[in-house]
């Protein structure tokens, strides 16, 4: 169990976490959802200790990552950021192999083991077949891949994913989300992430974690958290809830901005 007990951190006084206590169970898919400015990727750097919170904990198997070693942390849990840097010439090989630092010694050769598992992730993130291309060599949904293969080859029982799929079209993005499924089903990985498809988080999703200015606004299984109350103080939005195979799919009725008045004809300024 990873557990958050009296989270705080503010950055302004606009954006950060108040005071939040929240347990994730392992073994799940967990998705974070909220409006932009909720805090959602800031929770997520926290618990990744890449933020260092102004109060509270989080616990992970029973010790404070907080105050945790650096190394010690990377061998139980990993994030993979929102942006990369697009600048890095390595093969998606050499990206991968990234992925057991925590576990070598400096300059140490990789072992066999680090080879076996890397040839995991290279099979299981399907980028096997570009391990020795360049990254600049690939489309945006190949890039994605190897990034997830490289935390992937870091071996860890959590991986932290903040908008695993952003910037990619449709096909791409089912395929990222289809990679995290697999993760989590077969290898038994607890994977907790950002998504702005609420419709996806839904479909791929044990548990969502819905946040509003800073705090927990419901958590709970898809079908538990998709209200049109909630989408209605969440997101301001008017929505209607329909089932498809077995998941909640919302689909928002046309967007009426709250007080806006009635538009008029006015003559065009530079005509």
């Amino acid at each position: 169990m990873l557990t958050v007990k009296d989270l705080t951190y503010h950055h302004s006084k606009r954006f950060g976490i108040n005071e939040m206590n929240l347990e994730l169970p392992k073994g799940e898919v967990i998705s974070i959802i909220g409006p932009n400015g909720s805090g959602k990727s800031t929770l997520l750097r926290l618990i990744a200790a890449l933020l260092q919170p102004q109060n509270g904990e989080i616990i992970l198997n029973g010790k404070n990552i907080v105050s945790a070693n650096r190394k010690d942390i990377a061998k139980q849990l990993t994030m993979l950021p929102q942006t990369h840097d697009v600048t890095l010439d390595f093969t998606v090989r050499e990206l991968v192999e990234f992925g057991r630092n925590p576990y070598k010694r400096k300059f140490a050769p990789f072992s066999h083991e680090d080879k076996e598992i890397v040839d995991w992730a290279l099979d299981l993130a399907n980028v096997k077949q570009y391990e020795h291309q360049h990254l600049s060599s690939l489309s945006g949904g190949e890039r994605q891949r190897a990034w997830i293969a490289m935390v992937l080859a870091q071996s860890t029982e959590y991986l932290l994913l903040d908008e695993p799929t952003t910037f990619l079209d449709i096909v791409h993005q089912l395929e990222i989300l289809e990679v995290v499924q697999t993760i989590n089903q077969q290898y038994n990985r607890t994977v907790i992430m950002i998504l702005h498809d609420l419709n996806q988080a839904a479909q791929y999703s044990d548990r969502l974690i819905v946040m509003k200015d800073g705090t927990i606004y419901q958590q709970g299984s898809p079908e538990e958290v998709f209200s049109e109350k909630m989408f209605e103080e969440v997101f301001g939005i008017s929505v209607s809830i329909h089932d498809m195979d077995g998941k909640p799919m919302f689909i928002p009725k046309r967007f009426k901005r709250k007080g806006k008045k009635e538009c008029t004809s006015l003559p065009i300024p530079f005509a």
